[in-house]
C-alpha cells in the first residue's frame, strides 16, 4: 500500500509539473501514472549505471551533472510515452527538478504519517526499560 501511495504521489507531482512548468504536457491521469512508473523503473535501474559512468564529470561539477542526467531521463521518457510531451532540454531539467522536489515533499508527508503506525526505534526489540540489580 505504501508503494502505491508513493507511485500516486509521483503521478500527482507530474500532473502539477504539467500545470505549472511551461513546456510540459500530460494528457491524463493514466498517462501520468504510466510516466511515474517508467520514471521510477529508469531511476532505479538505469540512473545508477549512468551516474557511475559519468562519475568523473560529476565530481568535476560537484554533483551538478546529476541534474543533467535527471533531465535527460525525463526527456527520454517523453520521447516514447504517448501523451507526455517535454519541449526542450532546459524544460526537461526544470521539470525533473520540480517533480523531484514535489515528490520528495509528498513522500516526507507520507513517511511522517506512515511511521506513526509502527514502533519507534527506541521501542525496538533490544530496548531494555529497566535493569534490575540484585541487592
Amino acid at each position: 500500500m505504501y508503494l502505491l501511495a508513493k507511485w500516486l504521489i509521483a503521478a500527482l507531482a507530474l500532473l502539477l509539473a504539467s500545470a505549472l512548468v511551461p513546456g510540459i504536457t500530460i494528457s491524463s491521469l493514466y498517462v501520468a501514472l504510466v510516466v511515474a512508473l517508467v520514471l521510477g523503473f529508469l531511476n532505479a535501474i538505469v540512473r545508477p549505471v549512468l551516474i557511475l559512468l559519468t562519475l568523473p564529470i560529476n565530481i568535476l561539477t560537484l554533483g551538478l551533472f546529476t541534474l543533467v542526467l535527471n533531465g535527460l531521463i525525463f526527456w527520454f521518457v517523453a520521447s516514447f510515452v504517448q501523451g507526455f510531451e517535454v519541449h526542450g532540454f532546459f524544460t526537461a531539467i526544470v521539470g525533473a527538478l520540480f517533480v523531484s522536489v514535489v515528490s520528495w515533499a509528498g513522500n516526507q508527508l507520507l513517511k511522517g504519517h506512515h511511521s506513526g503506525s509502527h514502533q519507534k526505534k527506541s521501542e525496538s526489540f533490544y530496548h531494555v526499560d529497566k535493569i534490575v540489580k540484585p541487592d
